[in-house]
């Protein structure tokens, strides 16, 4: 079992994680835009970051950099949730400091696979 934060700030893709993840036998904590996540982040110390990449406010990008950029997160693995799946918005992701990426509409498989795969990698 894992404990997973989730950025998201659609619910119903929320809910989606949320149950995905516990019935995986997963602990969830969840945020709704990139500040609160960030403040999750540093008190739960997640063993994995499921972060949207468009957000109000602050972007998961952004989000993510300072994640990397911070000596208290940057080993915790950060996968981006998103719809973007145009060429190049992989590279983009990736160089932002994203350890890999989740198109969506979410397919469960493919969900939980990368979570497993991202988990047995930390």
């Amino acid at each position: 079992m894992a404990k997973v934060l989730i950025i998201e700030d659609n619910a119903t893709n929320m809910t989606l994680a949320i149950f995905l993840l516990q019935s995986a036998g997963h602990l969830v904590v969840s945020a709704t835009d990139a500040e609160a996540g960030l403040t999750l982040a540093h008190a739960e110390r997640p063993d994995l970051i499921l972060m949207d990449i468009q957000l109000p406010g602050m972007d998961g990008l952004q989000a993510t950099a300072l994640l990397k950029g911070d000596q208290a997160t940057r080993a915790i693995p950060v996968i981006a949730l998103t719809a973007l799946a145009m060429k190049g918005d992989e590279e983009r992701i990736r160089a932002a400091g994203c350890d890999g990426y989740i198109a969506k509409p979410m397919r469960y498989q493919e969900f939980l696979a990368t979570i497993a795969a991202q988990l047995a990698r930390a």
